[in-house]
Formats: C-alpha cells, sequence, structure tokens
C-alpha cells in the first residue's frame, strides 16, 4: 500500500461558547432564565443580580466603577432603542404592584389547605363510631380519589381489608355497607359515591322534600343520565313522563349540582406568567416594549473587578476568565431581549388589524415571513416565539399564537386558521339552541363569506376548541 500527504480545504461551521450559550438563553422561557442566572451567578464570583437600591451603583464591563446614573434612567446595559417621537410606554396598566406600596409586594404563596383525606378524617374524629367502625370508614377514605369517588368496589376493598386478620376478623359485607353510609353523611355532599348517577342522587337527597321536581330529578340522576347526556329529548319525556316545561325544570336543578365534590380540595400550584412584551397603541401606532420587570438586572462584582484592577499582572487567571464569561453573559442577555423586542414588533406590524378587531382579523403568518423581516434564521424565531408572552390590550398570548396556516377564499386570497375558528365560534354562540348548525351548514356559511373550508376541517377545528357536535349542544 503506497502512502502519500494530500492537501484539502473544506469549510466546517463551529459554534463558540459565546454562540452556545446565546442559543440557549434565547430559547429559555422568561422563569427558565431567572433559575438559569442565579444558578450562574453562584458558580461566576464576577457577576451579580442588582437589586433595586443598588442597581445604578454598579461597575462597567472593563471591572472599572461606574457613576451612578439618574434613576429615572434605564440602565446602559439594558437600555431599549425607541424612537423619540414614540410616547414612552406605560407600564402601571400591566403591573400588579402598587405604586404606593412600600412594603414587600412579592407574591405571597397561599397555605395549602386541607386534603380530602385529611377534611375527612377531622370529620371522622368526632362521630361516635367504635374503634373497628371507624377504621372500616378510613379505610373507604383511602380508597377515594381526588374527585371523591371510590374507586374500588366494595368486595375488592373487603379481599384488602380480609388480609389484615389482627385489625379486621371475621369481617362482614354489611359493615362495609354500614361504613360506605356513614362516609356518604360526611361533608361534601356526594362523597363516597360509586358513580355519577348515586353523587348526585346524594346531594339530591339533602335539598328540601318540598323542591319542584326532586323526585323526578332523583328518577333521573339514577336511571336516565344517559338519555341526558346525548340530549335525547323525546326518550327522556317519555321515560320521565313530563313535560318540556317540565324538563327544562328538571334539567336545571341536575346542572345545579356538582359531579366532582372532591375537586375544590385538589391543591394546584398556580403559575404565573410575565409578560415579556407589552403592546399599546401611541399616536395611531402599535408598539412593542419590553416588561422591565421581565428583565433580569446584571452587573459586575465591584470587588472582584477591584482585584483584577489591581493585580493586572499577577496570576489571577481564574478571575480573567471568569470576568470575560459574566461580559459575554450580560452581552448576550442584552442581545435576547433586543431580539425578542424586535421579532414582537415585527410581529405586531403584520397583525395590526388583529389588536383593532380581534380573532377574525387575524392574518396568516409562518415563521419565515418574520425571518425575513428581522433578518434571522427561521429557526431563532422558533426559539424566540417559544414560551415568550405579549400582553395586549386584548389579554395575554403566547408569540406563537400570531402565527397560522391559511385556507384559500373565493376571492384568491387566504385567511387565517385563526380567523376561521373565530368565525365558527360566532356562528356557534349566535346558533338556535334548538336547531344548533352540524358541521356541514357551517362549512356552507363560510362559503357564502367567501371562505372555502371543507366539513371535517370544520370539525377539526371545532374540537379543537372543545365545541360538542350539534347533537350535544341542542338544548333541552
Amino acid at each position: 500500500m503506497k502512502h502519500n500527504l494530500q492537501l484539502k480545504l473544506s469549510q466546517q461551521l463551529t459554534l463558540t461558547p459565546q454562540l452556545q450559550q446565546s442559543i440557549r438563553l434565547l430559547q429559555l422561557s422568561t422563569l427558565e432564565l431567572s433559575q438559569e442566572l442565579e444558578q450562574i451567578v453562584q458558580e461566576n464570583p464576577l457577576l451579580e443580580l442588582e437589586d433595586e437600591e443598588t442597581r445604578y451603583s454598579g461597575v462597567n464591563e472593563a471591572g472599572t466603577q461606574e457613576a451612578p446614573s439618574q434613576p429615572t434612567e434605564e440602565p446602559p446595559e439594558f437600555k431599549a432603542e425607541t424612537d423619540s417621537h414614540h410616547e414612552e410606554m406605560d407600564w402601571t396598566d400591566y403591573s400588579a404592584k402598587s405604586s404606593d406600596d412600600d412594603d414587600d409586594s412579592s407574591p405571597q404563596t397561599p397555605a395549602a389547605g386541607p386534603s380530602l383525606r385529611q377534611y375527612l378524617l377531622s370529620q371522622l374524629a368526632f362521630i361516635p363510631l367504635s374503634e373497628r367502625d371507624r377504621a372500616l370508614v378510613a379505610a373507604l377514605i383511602d380508597a377515594l380519589n381526588d374527585d371523591g369517588y371510590l374507586i374500588y368496589t366494595l368486595e375488592e376493598i373487603a379481599e384488602t381489608l380480609a388480609s389484615e386478620r389482627e385489625l379486621f376478623p371475621d369481617l362482614e359485607p354489611e359493615e362495609l355497607d354500614i361504613a360506605l353510609q356513614h362516609l356518604q353523611h360526611l361533608d361534601p355532599t356526594g362523597v363516597g359515591a360509586r358513580h355519577l348517577g348515586e353523587c348526585l342522587s346524594l346531594q339530591l337527597q339533602v335539598l328540601p322534600p318540598d323542591t319542584p321536581g326532586l323526585a323526578i330529578a332523583r328518577n333521573l340522576a339514577e336511571n336516565h343520565l344517559g338519555l341526558l347526556a346525548n340530549r335525547d329529548v323525546g326518550k327522556l319525556k317519555k321515560a320521565l313522563h313530563i313535560d318540556d316545561v317540565e324538563l327544562h325544570a328538571v334539567r336545571t336543578l341536575i346542572l345545579g349540582l356538582n359531579p366532582k365534590p372532591g375537586g375544590r380540595f385538589n391543591n394546584q400550584d398556580t403559575h404565573y406568567v410575565v409578560p415579556d412584551v407589552a403592546i399599546k397603541k401611541v399616536r395611531g401606532l402599535w408598539l412593542a416594549s419590553l416588561n422591565p420587570d421581565a428583565m433580569p438586572k446584571l452587573r459586575i462584582n465591584r470587588v472582584y473587578a477591584d482585584i483584577l484592577a489591581r493585580n493586572r499582572d499577577n496570576a489571577v487567571g481564574q478571575l480573567s476568565s471568569q470576568l470575560q464569561e459574566a461580559k459575554w453573559l450580560i452581552k448576550n442577555v442584552q442581545q435576547r431581549f433586543d431580539t425578542i423586542l424586535r421579532v414582537s414588533q415585527a410581529i405586531v406590524d403584520r397583525q395590526r388589524h388583529f389588536f383593532e378587531h380581534g380573532e377574525v382579523a387575524m392574518r396568516p403568518l409562518v415563521l419565515r415571513e418574520i425571518a425575513e423581516a428581522v433578518g434571522m434564521h427561521e429557526s431563532t424565531i422558533s426559539r424566540v416565539t417559544t414560551q415568550k408572552y405579549m400582553m395586549t390590550p386584548r389579554g395575554l398570548y403566547e408569540l406563537k399564537y400570531f402565527f397560522g396556516s391559511h385556507v384559500a377564499t373565493d376571492a384568491g386570497g387566504t385567511a387565517s386558521s385563526t380567523a376561521i375558528r373565530a368565525l365558527i365560534k360566532q356562528l356557534v354562540n349566535a346558533e338556535n339552541p334548538q336547531k344548533p348548525l352540524s358541521d356541514g351548514q357551517i362549512s356552507d356559511l363560510l362559503g357564502q363569506q367567501g371562505i372555502v373550508v371543507a366539513r371535517r376541517t370544520v370539525a377539526k377545528y371545532r374540537e379543537s376548541m372543545q365545541i360538542s357536535p350539534a347533537n350535544m349542544r341542542r338544548s333541552v
């Protein structure tokens, strides 16, 4: 085999650590960015997060102390570019913080309330029962799901308890029946039910005897819920021997009950969304502005920067490297928000009719159009618009909300899928409850407005908005 030496030229794209960090920061949500920066600040002594008191007494990127700037100005590393003829955005409409509140206004986490199990056991403690009966009721409580329903049959529970010979020797089936009755008399009413009909019936039992339609409602809950769910008015009236007026009254009574009695004890964490930008109309123009509350206040640590300034000739390589990393991070965070602002403004410019008239005026928009407008790659636009939120006079929206596919119109133009969904919702809201519109009828009505939408497409959009089909929307 003959060996030879060849020279070959090639190009290869290499992502520098700074570029990798920039891409990573761009795709993070506001909450994830805050967590990421807190972690980096803990690892890099050259970085610190400013609080409001020390925000204007930092040092510059060179490591020298800056003169305190006026409190009315934004920090130079996060000052957004604005045109001089535009009015300053007023963020008071979007902030939950009171301007005259001198105390710590950070949201307080409410104390978690008792769980359904704890609430039921606290009531059980005051019921005069034997130790054995109380243990059986407690066993049934442990078999409830989060909605308050018994998820196992009494036979299955009896088999499980029968294995615990020390606690429940010679367990009789009747004992569990009695324990279930004790459970079903606890608050909230309807707890311990084995199915929806029993849950509703338990709640109807505690209503005053003179409640209009009470007996018929109990009959319906126990025997004919399927007909009610299917809106089969004819069979329902025939089975209950009632007319339309009585059926309407009974249905109203049933709908006033709680199908999930244990639902209010499900403690779920509330997640608050901090908008990255806000949209406001200024002198006839819709403008985007960064939310200062969503922007972290980063700066170089003055103490370590002074050490570097005094010991430039000494072996402080580690601090010098961390100083460079700190500069990169500050620059990348600034670039992140600048990019979000540019993309948001480009979206606003193309969807201004939405801000004026609502969803029906939404125009088709794809990532490529915004990418070309701001001179970025589509993948970058995708990162920018994911988990970034825009506060508008019409509500809070994720940036991705403003992108949508298009549907052809008779005039040769296109309509946004978001606008079509809004039109479908309008048609459904205006329909006759006695004769709701079918998907085919909605398709025909849209066609009369020049929008060509197939029946199956209407069905897909309707289901995405969680609108029931026509037979389920029929009023009884």
